[in-house]
């Protein structure tokens, strides 16, 4: 996979490897900012497509093929 780039992941579509409480289609809602902006991002906020139920979690876990999908599959 091609490296990520945590300023360029808003609006980015992803799909669960294994489904989420029924939800396997997500985008990224938003890129949450840090409180000092020297600080790196750490987190973004995914939201389910069907449900719109939305979650935080650290954008680095999107690296990980195991767990995650590019595009929706």
């Amino acid at each position: 996979m091609n490296p990520l780039n945590p300023k360029k992941l808003l609006l980015t579509k992803w799909t669960a490897v294994k489904p989420i409480a029924k939800q396997k289609h997500f985008l990224v809602s938003r890129v949450i900012q840090p409180e000092q902006p020297t600080d790196p991002i750490q987190d973004v906020e995914i939201e389910a497509v069907f449900s719109k139920a939305v979650q935080v979690i650290a954008w680095r876990e999107l690296q990980n093929d195991s767990v995650w999908r590019r595009g929706w599959v």
